[in-house]
């Protein structure tokens, strides 16, 4: 069984907790330790493990103090130069080509980790599974579209879908935002007319949930994310 609980989501902060038959897995430490503490019942020595996509504080903030809690880490070389990380809880994904990544197995969890299309290093994004019972689940974000077919065995998919084109395009004309800023937000993440684009012609015929992340304030519509990806999937769509 897989099971998501969402501590934050969004620019101010990304954090998930995966329970996949009880190991621990938090996604992504983008708030700040102390938070993440008092969301886990200040339980952290719970927590198997951590897997962080990228350096941006959003995703990484608490990335040295949980560490120094006993929490293994994991990342790409890139991200962890950058963050400036170092010591026997930090657990650097191995390469066997530029960009590829060797499969990392965590006990009875299997970790593959993704390229993704993001202004960072070395950003990534995961695929997960239990070896023992073949759930598995997709953590998708911070890309600007997927470099990668969906795979169709997945149970779970927790996937970025941070604005609408429309909506951001208005705000825009009505000079909310600025033309750079638009571009920038493009260039880095999905919207919903890309996340839609990703999902054709997938056949998820095991899929149990999707988990839509990380969607900004102003230029998103929960509503219209929410039924668009519920028409297409027909399974359900939780906004965190």
């Amino acid at each position: 069984m897989i099971d998501v609980k969402t501590i934050g989501s969004g620019s101010s902060g990304n954090c998930y907790l995966v329970d996949i038959n009880d190991t621990k897995i938090l996604l992504e430490c983008g708030l700040t330790f102390k938070k993440i503490q008092k969301a886990l019942n200040y339980k952290v020595s719970d927590i198997d493990f951590c897997l962080v996509t990228h350096e941006h504080m959003d995703h990484s903030k608490a990335v040295k103090d949980l560490m120094k809690a006993g929490i293994d880490c994991y990342m790409t070389k890139g991200t962890a130069e950058v963050l400036r990380v170092s010591g026997h809880r930090l657990k650097v994904f191995k390469n066997w080509a530029e960009t590829k990544y060797k499969t990392t197995y965590i006990n009875n969890i299997l970790i593959q980790p993704l390229r993704s299309i993001h202004d960072a290093k070395e950003p990534v994004m995961y695929y997960i599974e239990d070896i023992k019972t073949k759930e598995s689940l997709l953590f998708v974000t911070d890309t600007a579209f997927m470099a990668y077919k969906i795979p169709e065995d997945i149970n779970t998919l927790m996937i970025e879908c941070n604005y609408v084109k429309k909506l951001i395009d208005e705000r825009v004309d009505d000079k909310v935002i600025n033309v750079s800023l638009r571009n920038r937000i493009v260039k880095n993440h999905m919207s919903l007319e890309t996340v839609l684009e990703a999902l054709e012609d997938v056949k998820m015929t095991r899929l149990k949930k999707v988990y839509v992340l990380h969607l900004s304030d102003g230029n998103s519509d929960e509503k219209l994310i929410r039924d668009s990806i519920d028409k297409k999937l027909g399974v359900p769509v939780e906004v965190c």
